[in-house]
């Protein structure tokens, strides 16, 4: 799955931050918003992320209710 804006992400060094949104990818940066964190960008050259729900299964949950 690509790290798109609205997937739900985990990131691999700190799962203790929880299950992250991700608000904006531009080339290898991501913004994510993590519940007990924040805020992060994340250069993915040096970050793994891992893609817990796509964006376009996030849009669907939310059009379902």
């Amino acid at each position: 799955m690509s790290i798109t804006p609205g997937a739900l992400v985990r990131l691999q060094d700190r799962p203790d931050w929880g299950l992250g949104q991700v608000q904006s990818a531009i080339g290898r940066r991501v913004t994510v918003n993590f519940p007990e964190a924040g805020k992060v960008v994340l250069d993915l050259d040096r970050a793994t992320l891992d893609v817990e729900v796509s964006a376009e299964e996030v849009e669907a949950r939310q059009e379902e209710g």
